[in-house]
Formats: C-alpha cells, structure tokens, sequence
C-alpha cells in the first residue's frame, strides 16, 4: 500500500444511508411499515421508535432485534429468522419503489461536490453496509443507468461479514483503491458510521442527517448541518469567512483533511477555530 502523505486527499469514500440522501426518514421506515401492513402485522415504528433501532445495524438485525418486544412475534428462533427475511425483502421492494416514484433525492450539495471531485481528479468510492439493491435503486434513480462508473469502488453490506460500526467496509474500500487511510476521507452522519470510518484509520467529516441531528460524534474532523452550506460547520477555520450560504466544496474539506494527526482526527475538534496545521 503506498506511504500516507498526510496532507494529501486522494479519494472521498461516501456513505449512503443518511449522507448521500434521506434514506432513512424517506425511504426505509415507510417502507418496512408497508412491509408490516402487507403481513398484517400490528406493527408500526414511528419516528422515535425508528431512531432507536437504527442504533442497530442492518435491516434484518434491526428486525429482529424489535420482534423481542412483540408478544405476537413468533417463538421460534427460525420462524423470527424467516419472518426477517421476508419483511426485509418486501421493504427492500417498496423501498426501491419510493425511489423510482422520487420520494427519496440525494441530499443537497451532494451533486455539486461529486462534480467537483471528477473535475479534480479525487477518487470516490462507497462505503456502505446497506444492500446493494438498495444503492442500486437510489443512485440509478439519482445518476443514471451509469452511476457505478463514478466511483472507483462499490463496497456494500454483501461484500462484508460484519456491519458498522466494524471497520470492515472501510478496509475493503481502502483495499481497493490501494491508498492510505490518511489519504482519503470519509463523509458520515451517523456515530456507527463514523466510528467504523476511524477505526480504519480513516479520517471522517460527519454531515448531519434528520435521525442523527443530536447525535454525539467523537474524534471527527468536523461536523456541520449538511453539504448544502459552510453556515453551522464547526471547526470554523480562520481567514476570511465567506458566505454561509455557499456549500462546503473540495477547497474546505482539503482543508479539514490537513488538520489530521496519525491516528486519523484532530483531537481538539470541540474548539471553535483551529490554526491552520
């Protein structure tokens, strides 16, 4: 693998769920609440209740980790596991559904930075332990029959053992690539998802999403409300401000990235400003 060179980005590795696009709020909890209907299943996971589970990872984990909350649940450690697949298969087509009828878009400022990494040459690449069919819907419905050419790795939940927050997906990613960790970043808005990125080695800017809004975030570079304006973005980095309402681009992650230290993170992130390294 070739030597880090700290201050240089090479690759963005996205994650999908919450930071690509609403996925979450938009697309999963509808969809695995038609996918109880359709059973005739009593159940129903309201926003606060959806919140908690994702602390979860995975789909299917998720189910059955609430179906030991329901007198109603099967008994029987097969009957739950067949039970599982058949909600998680039925959510994935409704799912992919919402997405083809556009009830999920990507997140804004999302377009406009992919562009700015094929015009600068910055690899991207997907980090992602959500399934394949459902990155498929999403970003075929976004970018187009082609979208998988943008990136120069697709890593998602079948191409690995253990989900997030195991540094499992980011190592693969990192594999294919052959770069560094301290040669790319990461773009998260969940603590699962950022903790799997620094386990890796892997820098991490956490964008904030709607499930994770309050969420407490550790040893990341920097976090902000969304890709869509530097206003609400800490650290704020000196020299002039700019506009707030002006989306965070290459030049400003470039800039956060240089901030890290060898273990992948600046340690004072709690601080307002930060001297430039």
């Amino acid at each position: 693998m070739p030597a880090a060179e700290p201050g240089a980005l090479r690759a963005l590795l996205w994650d999908v769920d919450g930071t690509l696009a609403e996925t979450e709020r938009d697309g999963h909890r509808v969809a695995f609440n038609l996918a109880f209907e359709r059973l005739g299943l009593g159940w129903r996971w309201d926003e606060a209740r959806y919140v908690e589970l994702l602390a979860v990872t995975g789909g299917r984990e998720r189910l059955l980790h609430d179906m030991a909350g329901h007198s109603d649940a099967p008994a029987l450690a097969g009957e739950r596991l067949a039970l599982a697949a058949e909600l998680h298969r039925l959510k994935n087509g409704f799912y992919a559904e919402r997405v083809r009828a556009g009830a999920v878009a990507l997140r804004p400022g999302v377009l406009g930075l992919m562009a700015q990494c094929a015009d600068q040459g910055v690899r991207m690449a997907i980090a992602t332990t959500t399934s394949r069919a459902n990155v498929e819907a999403l970003l075929r419905a976004q970018l187009g029959s082609r979208w998988a050419s943008r990136f120069d790795a697709v890593v998602c939940g079948e191409d690995t053992a253990r989900k997030k927050p195991d540094p499992e997906a980011y190592r693969a990613v990192l594999a294919r690539l052959d770069l560094s960790p301290l040669q790319t970043l990461a773009l998260e808005d969940s603590p699962g998802g950022a903790a799997a990125a620094r386990a890796a080695g892997v820098p991490v800017v956490v964008t904030r999403s709607h499930c994770f809004a309050d969420a407490i975030f550790d040893e990341v570079l920097a976090i902000g409300p969304g890709l869509h304006r530097r206003g609400g973005w800490r650290p704020v980095l000196p020299g002039p401000a700019g506009d707030p309402d002006a989306p965070v681009d290459l030049a400003l992650l470039r800039a956060w990235h240089a901030l890290h230290d060898a273990r992948g993170f600046f340690p004072s992130n709690d601080t307002e400003t930060l001297p430039w390294p």
